[in-house]
């Protein structure tokens, strides 16, 4: 059964940091490219990072270049996304998804999401 989990999130003050991974099971996320997305409540689903399957390469919504940073770990099947400096604004459920490109138009597999919380 095609899986992805996602966790890592939580509760953190501003300018704290957090890391999210997604593990996949049932396939090997080797042939994927990889992307988080988020959505926050009253707003529409918002694309965050992806990562390719084929030479790494990384693609960074505006908002978080500089900020957050994705990564894959083939043998641990896992991909992560590291987040730094969060502010309120990155509250939200993330989720990872694959699909064949980085960036792409649409994502097959996805996770159920995990909650991210940047508060005071």
């Amino acid at each position: 059964q095609v899986q992805l989990v996602e966790s890592g999130g939580g509760l953190v003050q501003p300018g704290g940091s957090l890391r999210l991974s997604c593990a996949a099971s049932g396939f090997t996320l080797d042939y994927y490219a990889i992307g988080w997305f988020r959505q926050a409540p009253g707003k529409e689903r918002e694309g965050v990072s992806c990562i390719s399957s084929s030479d790494g390469s990384t693609y960074y919504a505006d908002f978080v270049k500089g900020r957050f940073t994705i990564s894959r770990d083939n043998a641990k099947n896992t991909v992560y996304l590291q987040m730094n400096g969060l502010k309120p604004e990155d509250t939200a459920v993330y989720y990872c998804a694959t699909s064949r490109n980085c960036p792409a138009p649409t994502w097959d597999y996805w996770g159920q999401g995990t909650q991210v919380t940047v508060s005071s």
